[in-house]
């Protein structure tokens, strides 16, 4: 049983390796983040998300999906934060302040999180893809906007790197008018624990509930 594991695991790595083109690449890529939907929506997703602006400096989030819960830890200008919602109810811990805020979530809205990874289905779509740069473990690509784009909001150039090992983006980027923007370290390992507020984890702190 392990001679057969070892062999298929070989076989595995000899298919990874084939998909050289940047079309196979992008294909492989598109399957893969299958693995982060549960019936069409999003089941299970981690990502971080960077935002650079000329003067301000980088703002980032790292955002938890479990369903309809979410949890975004955020630090804004040296401003931390963390959220979560269940789709009903948002609570948001602000550490400088020592207070969580509750209120109500309209949970018709889809969050910014949800429709970021939405991007990935057919995000070279009116690009010319080739690859940049190709390391032992991951595939470089640069997506250059092709002629026949008329996006006016499509931005002229993308970078995106996917893992050899499984077809997963490692990160994408992108820069519009002057603001780059970065998302990277996708995973679908997201614990229910993660996404739900728990009390007990904040004791001290002041409660102002706006529902």
């Amino acid at each position: 049983m392990k001679r057969i594991i070892s062999i298929l695991a070989a076989l595995l790595c000899a298919v990874a390796a084939l998909a050289q083109t940047p079309q196979e690449i992008i294909s492989g890529m598109e399957e893969a983040m299958k693995v982060f939907e549960k019936d069409g929506e999003i089941g299970a997703l981690s990502m971080t998300l960077d935002i650079k602006i000329p003067i301000l400096g980088t703002m980032s989030s790292r955002s938890y999906i479990l369903g309809d819960k979410l949890r975004v830890d955020a630090e804004v200008m040296g401003e931390k934060t963390i959220t979560y919602t269940d789709g009903e109810t948002s609570w948001t811990y602000t550490p400088s302040e020592s207070k969580v805020v509750i209120e109500n979530f309209d949970g018709t809205k889809k969050s910014n999180n949800q429709a970021d990874v939405a991007l990935f289905s057919g995000i070279t779509d009116g690009y010319d893809v080739t690859i940049k740069r190709e390391t032992s473990d991951t595939w470089q690509l640069l997506c250059k906007k092709s002629r026949t784009n008329t996006k006016k909001d499509d931005p002229k150039t993308m970078n995106l790197e996917v893992y050899k090992k499984d077809f997963l983006p490692k990160s994408l980027s992108a820069s519009i008018s002057g603001i780059t923007v970065t998302m990277r370290d996708f995973s679908p390992d997201v614990t229910e624990k993660q996404v739900t507020f728990n009390p007990a984890d904040y004791p001290g702190v002041t409660v102002v509930d706006n529902r």
